[in-house]
């Protein structure tokens, strides 16, 4: 198995057929089936599912997918790391981010940072908190930006942002609850809520306290405005933070905050043992004085 394959088996996997494929990635459809053919045989394991027009991906194949695209991200971040290891005026940098109005001073920092090295080539994926630390733990990101708790100081180190985000409800603007300047966990009771599956074992756990168990979950989102969809058709109360969601006047949506109020911090965090490229050392210094000034 090399990192060929894997891309050419990913290709696969997205195309769905070979034929695309192969004419994706500019060989001939022999030398892609030979390497699937390989593949399988190396793993002893049926990768496909062929039927006349399409190809399914088998639970085996699955789950080389989910490995294969790691694999290759990491190799992708490898060689552009060597090549720019010598580039002065640039080279790439990874983040992955939580959903915060925090982002800014992020955004910030890297528009100051790229007026210096214009040739900085930035790369952003997004998720929570989960999703970005199992990609930074992977050595796929040199940085993320998380909200929790204190980060755990055996495995990252960290900044803290300058700011904190506060929690609250969105529901529409003709809702009850809407006329009130901010929301109990006894308003919440017997109302159908929308949040993060994390941040509902977490944060909301938390500032619910003895109440926890009486507040009924309606349905989880990753990201808020999916949950500010489902509040909008009036289906329930989205858990939030503030500024994530448009909740202006003719949105038809309303933000109200948690009392008592619930704050979050969030941190750019990176592991503790990690080998920074020459760009990301520089960015962190850069970022380090910004954010203690």
């Amino acid at each position: 198995m090399d990192i060929r394959s894997l891309r050419y088996f990913l290709a696969v996997a997205r195309e769905e057929n070979m034929t695309r494929a192969a004419e994706v990635l500019h060989v001939t459809q022999p030398t892609l089936s030979k390497t699937m053919k390989a593949l399988e045989e190396e793993f002893s394991k049926k990768l496909f599912t062929r039927r006349s027009f399409s190809i399914r991906l088998t639970d085996e194949g699955m789950l080389l997918r989910d490995r294969a695209e790691d694999l290759v991200a990491m190799a992708d971040k490898i060689e552009k790391e060597f090549v720019s290891l010598d580039d002065i005026t640039g080279g790439e940098l990874y983040f992955g981010l939580a959903e915060s109005y925090q982002i800014r001073y992020l955004a910030r920092e890297i528009g100051r940072f790229k007026a210096a090295y214009p040739d900085l080539n930035y790369h952003i994926t997004s998720g929570d908190t989960e999703q970005v630390t199992e990609k930074l733990d992977k050595g796929l990101l040199d940085f993320a930006v998380i909200c929790s708790e204190l980060p755990d100081t055996r495995k990252y180190s960290y900044i803290t942002f300058p700011n904190t985000d506060i929690w609250g409800a969105v529901m529409t603007s003709s809702h009850p609850l809407a006329s009130k300047k901010a929301i109990t966990v006894d308003d919440l009771i017997g109302e159908p809520l929308f949040s993060s599956e994390q941040s509902w074992q977490r944060e909301i756990k938390e500032w619910a306290g003895d109440h926890a168990g009486e507040l009924h979950l309606e349905g989880s989102f990753r990201l808020s405005y999916n949950g500010s969809m489902f509040a909008l058709e009036g289906l329930g109360i989205l858990l939030t933070l503030e500024n994530l969601v448009d909740c202006s006047e003719k949105s038809g949506l309303v933000f109200r905050p948690l009392e008592p109020v619930m704050e979050t911090s969030f941190y750019l965090i990176w592991n503790r043992h990690q080998t920074f490229t020459p760009i990301a050392e520089r960015f962190l210094s850069q970022i380090t004085q910004s954010f203690a000034g």
